[in-house]
């Protein structure tokens, strides 16, 4: 007679579990994906790199979708088995404080780690007479409103961390959207807006080439990619803080036993030499944490972000 008992709240017997079920002991018997957004970008990037360093004794593949918002309903439509993972920047967890989304991203889905950390640069238009971030606040003041930033969709990090600036300076500046970050930085470039926030890779190369200046990092230290670079924080806005935080998720009611496996293989990728030496050269630094320090990390986040949104009088909440 086969021994009958209940894992998880399913009927199993011995040596059988119900098509569908897994308790992961055995995990993983097949290809692994990491669903992310549209290739080119730097989550794309953080992606494949992590991808490729991964030993999980399986193929791990990465998989674009068109959008962040498509990328999470991906995985939120996928069984929660450990096999489909979710790689996002802050964007998916704050995105659904300035719009409707189809999911939740605390209820719906579990942080595996947090992964990377991009903290963003201030960048002006070289014509702006401005040269560090003192000088930029009291020319915004002198100008109420005659100063634009540029940024992608409404809620993204650029637009976000602009307005962080905006509240914590009392600068009035004017956002001018944009498709996404590389028209923003297009506009900037030709002087149509005079400011912008964004990572190492969206403009420190044309700092070098003469067609932007950078004014200061957003970060609470220096950042190695541009050491001669100060903080906003030293230049007169204590506390400013803005980066392009990336983690991992699954779907919430994946086994435990798989969170923790995926929670000890990412973290030791994430230690690898080569993929650290390839991030760095874009300004992304590896993080990796406990999915504890995930999760309360995304729970002050979004505490955080909640207030500069309804204080700029956005969202849907």
């Amino acid at each position: 007679m086969k021994r009958i008992s209940f894992i998880g709240g399913f009927l199993v017997a011995a040596g059988m579990l119900s098509p569908g079920v897994t308790t992961g002991q055995d995990y993983p018997t097949k290809p692994i994906r990491i669903v992310t957004a549209e290739p080119g970008g730097n989550t794309d990037l953080v992606t494949r790199l992590i991808a490729e360093a991964l030993h999980l004794g399986q193929p791990v593949i990465t998989y674009n979708r068109p959008t962040g918002i498509v990328a999470a309903e991906t995985v939120l439509s996928s069984p929660p088995d450990g096999y489909t993972l979710l790689l996002q920047s802050s964007g998916f967890w704050v995105g659904p404080l300035v719009q409707k989304m189809s999911y939740d991203s605390v209820r719906d889905f579990t942080p595996v780690t947090l992964a990377t950390n991009a903290p963003f640069f201030l960048y002006v238009h070289p014509a702006l007479p401005a040269k560090n971030v003192r000088e930029l606040i009291a020319l915004a003041k002198a100008k109420p409103g005659a100063l634009n930033y540029g940024s992608s969709t409404a809620g993204a990090s650029n637009h976000l961390s602009a307005e962080l600036f905006k509240s914590m300076t009392g600068v009035n500046l004017t956002r001018i959207g944009y498709k996404g970050a590389g028209a923003a930085g297009i506009a900037l470039m030709s002087n149509e807006v005079q400011l912008a926030f964004g990572s190492g890779s969206f403009g420190m190369p044309h700092v070098k080439a003469g067609r932007l200046r950078v004014l200061g990092v957003a970060d609470d230290e220096r950042s190695a990619l541009a050491p001669d670079v100060p903080t906003i924080s030293e230049s007169g806005v204590p506390d400013y803080e803005a980066a392009g935080m990336s983690g991992i998720w699954v779907r919430a009611r994946t086994p435990k036993n798989i969170i923790a496996r995926l929670n000890t293989e990412v973290i030791r990728a994430l230690g690898n030499r080569d993929l650290k030496d390839k991030l760095l050269s874009v300004g992304i630094v590896t993080v990796g944490s406990s999915v504890e320090k995930a999760a309360a990390y995304i729970k002050s986040d979004i505490v955080k972000w909640t207030k500069v949104i309804k204080d700029a009088g956005m969202g849907e909440k």
